[in-house]
């Protein structure tokens, strides 16, 4: 798919900031930053359109400075304190700021903005891309919606609250218990330690609007079904009486097949099958037809794959993408960033973990415990890179018993009424707003029994908010027999398979965490912390590679993919293939993608 990254430019000039010229800006704190970073412009800040599968002409991009102030959670701010660069969490350098909200403090942001002339007339959507954790949102004076859970797209209509013509008023006012609260933040802590990082609060991902008609598009899915060769593609949109859906398959620029409805299956001829690969994309328009006339269009794209299980002739279970058994083989990807945290500092640095992931001879990423911006999932899609996407824990496995070599070792977390019904109101939101990105195709929903509680009525669910992937459902425990896909042994540092089931897919979930601290480029020079460390890149690559000799031994016996600990350095962490500012690759890439490749096709 050839996507068009659509800058705003052209609605910018009618954007109006509430000071009359740009304050100053500067990176808080003296840590360790990216290239990206380092070159940030604050009038330049993640320009492109955040939702590639979604995509429509006008828009207007909100990041940049706005105004903030820390209160207590109950109290409003008597005057702002300053300028935050959004979408930066509060936390880090880039936002400016670079203070710790605890879970007694409230974050608010204010800023004003102008809709162009020719919106008049059409419904305006205000869209953030996440954040984190709980979300009032104000239009001139008056609430246009909350949303709890800090990792999934939501959107308010504010057309009506919108007073008069002239500059608006936009107020967010976001509260953030983080660790205190049994809510889904992933590797997030008030203080933290080891393998816990600075705790990111508030608006982490662009802030747009857009105009729409009283009849949209809200999302859609495809799925392909390589045997029939057809695409069975949903669309969740907004209908008014007679208005009608029209969907229409491209494929190099030419139209191959169209049909209308909300629920059409169209026929593909000579399939082209998305693959790490060949990673073919088609592209996808979306149309809300009134009286023959179109009132919305969005473009975006698919892809047509499958991924399954079948049984080698040894009796192992094994994933198949398209049919063909395939050993995924990938790193541990956190996606943290020293300067951004959960933000990276540009599109350009997003995809950059993404290439050298593939530069380095992987076939996979395993998305650790976060959530990434959409934009993302549409470079692992055009670039061909297989995702197993955790859920972002809500808790460590201090509450519960952690059992990690056999069956019915552990016991479930003790999570309260309000945690349990936010674990799944919060998954349910994550899965329904990426499940149209092919490029994931395994859901995990616990890691190492973090928060884990009632795993057979989670895998249940899973498997009800998306049927067509496989599902990991507790790497590295806890362990029970359950309706799910995958058992999945975590070991440090070599592999070993401790727990053999014929009944699953076999995975090594997390191995290795070889750690080289390399000065210059540490978070925190006097504390660096790995599995196992070692002083020279010639140390670490041998060690990788005795590594992936014993694991390549282990798929003969039934392992059918693997994760290696971790694609970057993260705060005091030294064990990634790459630095934590991305400015140093630490083993000799050539090598590392014999190595990686050797492993891969052991299994063919």
């Amino acid at each position: 798919m050839k996507f068009r990254t659509l800058l705003v430019a052209a609605v910018s000039a009618v954007l109006l900031s509430s000071c009359a010229s740009q304050p100053e800006w500067a990176p808080a704190g003296d840590r360790i930053m990216t290239p990206w970073g380092e070159n940030l412009d604050p009038e330049n800040v993640l320009q492109e359109y955040p939702r590639p599968q979604l995509v429509r002409d006008r828009w207007i991009n909100l990041n940049g400075l706005w105004e903030y102030a820390i209160t207590p959670a109950d109290a409003v701010p008597e005057e702002m304190e300053g300028h935050i660069l959004v979408p930066f969490a509060v936390e880090s350098a880039l936002s400016g700021v670079g203070r710790a909200v605890t879970e007694n403090d409230a974050l608010w942001y204010e800023r004003e903005f102008k809709l162009p002339k020719d919106w008049k007339g059409s419904r305006i959507m205000l869209n953030f891309g996440a954040v984190d954790f709980k979300a009032e949102v104000y239009v001139d004076g008056k609430m246009a919606g909350e949303h709890t859970g800090g990792y999934a797209p939501f959107s308010f209509d504010i057309t009506d609250l919108l007073a008069g013509s002239g500059s608006h008023e936009l107020k967010v006012k976001v509260t953030d218990p983080t660790d205190t609260w049994c809510q889904a933040r992933g590797k997030q802590k008030l203080s933290p330690n080891g393998i816990w990082y600075t705790a990111v609060t508030g608006i982490w991902q662009t802030v747009w609007m857009e105009p729409v008609s009283e009849s949209y598009v809200k999302s859609y899915n495809v799925v392909a079904d390589i045997d029939a060769s057809v695409a069975k593609v949903s669309v969740n949109a907004v209908l008014a009486e007679g208005d009608a859906c029209e969907v229409v398959i491209m494929e190099d620029g030419n139209v191959i097949n169209k049909g209308r409805g909300t629920e059409v299956v169209l026929d593909v001829p000579q399939m082209k099958l998305w693959s790490p690969d060949s990673p073919y994309l088609y592209d996808v328009e979306i149309n809300i037809v009134r009286d023959g006339a179109v009132v919305d269009h969005v473009s975006g794209y698919a892809a047509m794959r499958e991924i399954s299980c079948e049984r080698d002739a040894d009796g192992h279970k094994r994933m198949c993408l398209n049919g063909e058994p395939l050993f995924q083989y990938g790193p541990l990807d956190q996606g943290w960033w020293p300067d951004g945290l959960y933000t990276a500092p540009s599109d350009e640095a997003l995809v950059f973990d993404i290439q050298k992931t593939k530069d380095f001879g992987f076939n996979m990423i395993r998305k650790h415990v976060k959530v990434e911006p959409a934009r993302w999932y549409w470079h692992c899609d055009r670039l061909g890179m297989l995702v197993w996407q955790d859920m972002p824990n809500i808790a460590d496995n201090h509450g519960n018993k952690w059992g990690r070599k056999a069956y019915d070792e552990g016991t479930d977390y003790p999570v309260t009424p309000e945690g349990r019904e936010n674990y799944f109101h919060e998954w349910s939101e994550i899965i329904s707003a990426f499940k149209s990105f092919p490029c994931i195709v395994v859901w995990v929903p616990f890691n190492e029994a973090w928060g884990q509680f009632d795993t057979e009525e989670v895998v249940q669910f899973t498997r009800a908010q998306d049927p067509t992937r496989l599902i990991n459902y507790a790497s590295g425990g806890n362990f029970v027999r359950c309706s799910g896909d995958i058992l999945d042994l975590h070991n440090y540092p070599h592999p070993d398979m401790y727990l053999y089931d014929k009944d699953y897919i076999n995975v090594l979930g997390e191995y290795g965490g070889i750690g080289w601290p390399v000065e210059g480029h540490l978070w925190q020079p006097d504390r660096n912390w790995g599995y196992v460390q070692f002083k020279s890149a010639d140390e670490v690559l041998d060690t990788y590679e005795k590594y992936a000799d014993m694991l390549i031994g282990l798929i003969d016996d039934g392992f059918a993919g693997a994760i290696y600990t971790q694609t970057t350095d993260v705060e005091i962490e030294v064990n990634g293939l790459m630095t934590y500012d991305r400015k140093v690759v630490k083993l000799d890439q050539e090598r590392l993608h014999a190595i990686n490749s050797k492993v891969i096709e052991s299994m063919k």
